[in-house]
């Protein structure tokens, strides 16, 4: 019986660890054909997004900028360089001699495509535990088959959101990877950050986008 609910817990804690890290999923991913792996002296993170998202862009920034620090790449956060409204009204010429003069030659941006919200009905508590738990003695039995039978569901709204990331030569002005993700709603804008970040830099390693 030990063996069994030692087996149980380590079943809860992996679907607990999957669970945690599938909040981003990459629906579609691409890479330039080029016969290596890009070398950048200074890639910039720029999130393109709204002013009332302003926190959400300040925290992808920071982890991606940090995601890939973590990696020995040299990587700055356009919000921290230039401030939230640095871009605004300023054309691509503008922007590019903007950033190349500090010697910027790769840009990793992050864009919002859309987000929507999405009804799911949840059911009451049905779940699997084991009959001798409860079962030997009337008591425990109806307590938990009354809470199980009883509890009614409920339907939740979640907000799905749509992301994007490119990467641009700027010496080349080619796009040289893209990726597309989903995530649902997070706890808070830092864990999104966060998740996003480790999905899309694990797909540049497998696909070998960055020397």
């Amino acid at each position: 019986m030990k063996k069994y609910f030692i087996t149980i817990f380590f079943i809860c804690i992996t679907s607990f660890i999957f669970l945690a890290c599938a909040d981003v999923k990459i629906t579609h991913s691409w890479k330039a054909d080029t016969p290596q792996a890009n070398k950048f002296n200074k890639i910039m993170v720029v999130g393109l997004f709204t002013n009332k998202d302003r926190g959400l862009r300040e925290q992808m920034e920071n982890h991606l900028q940090g995601d890939l620090q973590e990696l020995g790449f040299n990587a700055v956060s356009s919000m921290k360089l230039y401030g939230p409204t640095s871009f605004e009204q300023m054309n691509e010429n503008a922007l590019l001699s903007k950033i190349e003069v500090d010697g910027v030659d790769a840009l990793l941006t992050i864009v919002l495509l859309d987000r929507k919200k999405e009804k799911h009905y949840v059911p009451g508590r049905v779940y699997f535990s084991p009959f001798y738990s409860y079962h030997h003695r009337f008591g425990p039995y109806w307590g938990v088959m009354y809470e199980r039978i009883y509890s009614p569901g409920y339907y939740q709204t979640q907000t799905k959101y749509f992301w994007e990331s490119n990467i641009y030569d700027l010496k080349t002005k080619q796009l040289v990877y893209s990726v597309q993700t989903e995530s649902f709603d997070p706890d808070e804008a830092s864990a999104l950050a966060h998740r996003y970040g480790k999905v899309i830099i694990n797909d540049m390693k497998q696909k070998n986008v960055l020397q």
